[in-house]
């Protein structure tokens, strides 16, 4: 099993088509899961939307089932000019049942100290949306001031999906922000929602990311080429 994280800027209008035609496993040879969604910003504040790009999360069976999607799906063509990246599940904390995850036990060890991608799903409770964004603001405001992280994109599907997808240049540092004493911030959001949840469901996975290409913002983000790794 592998996950792809799709990310293009495409215009406003085809968001709004893209979001009414999230790909589906009984439709697609060699998905598992799919979601389409609005994207916008990692930083501090209150949400910022990106009204004209959008995001595609997929889990595959396999290279070749994600091969075969980009080569013949009208989807993958809309998402083309963009960013995309591939990821191996490493661990996953919490769950989401349409998402079951499988570990590859050739995988890279989640110990080892390399680039790191982080992948969180949510179900909102929309009781606790204003405790949610204003934890948030406080977690995304000090990951998007961390030199540490190599791209980062904010996801919805309004009222109650919500995720992150962030890229880390190694595991220590993810865990320094995650974890340091240093950086209280994400460890009081983590307490907040255990002492009283944000979310119905909600999920936190981990990746080693092993092939990226295109440009996001303009640029090619400094992932896998100058870590060491390489395009798929």
């Amino acid at each position: 099993m592998i996950v792809s994280v799709h990310v293009a800027d495409i215009g406003v209008r085809s968001v709004r088509s893209v979001l009414r035609t999230c790909p589906r496993p009984d439709g697609t040879p060699g998905l598992r899961w799919a979601q389409t969604a609005l994207t916008g910003l990692i930083a501090a504040g209150p949400p910022r939307l990106r009204p004209g790009r959008a995001t595609l999360l997929a889990a595959w069976e396999d290279d070749a089932a994600l091969d075969r999607f980009l080569a013949e799906d009208p989807l993958a063509r809309r998402l083309a000019d963009g960013w995309r990246v591939r990821l191996r599940p490493l661990r996953i904390s919490g769950t989401w049942p349409a998402l079951p995850v499988e570990i590859d036990p050739g995988a890279a060890r989640d110990e080892e100290d390399g680039p790191v991608a982080v992948l969180t799903l949510g179900q909102l409770r929309l009781r606790r949306a204003l405790p949610f964004l204003r934890a948030n603001s406080r977690t995304a405001g000090r990951a998007a001031a961390d030199p540490s992280l190599l791209a980062s994109v904010a996801v919805a599907r309004p009222p109650r999906f919500v995720g992150t997808f962030s890229l880390w240049r190694s595991t220590s540092a993810m865990r320094r922000y995650a974890y340091g004493a240093a950086l209280p911030e994400h460890k009081e959001a983590v307490r907040e929602h255990r002492a009283k949840p944000f979310h119905h469901e909600a999920a936190f996975l981990r990746f080693r990311p092993y092939g990226a290409q295109g440009t996001l913002d303009g640029q090619e983000p400094e992932t896998l080429e100058s870590l060491g790794g390489g395009s798929h």
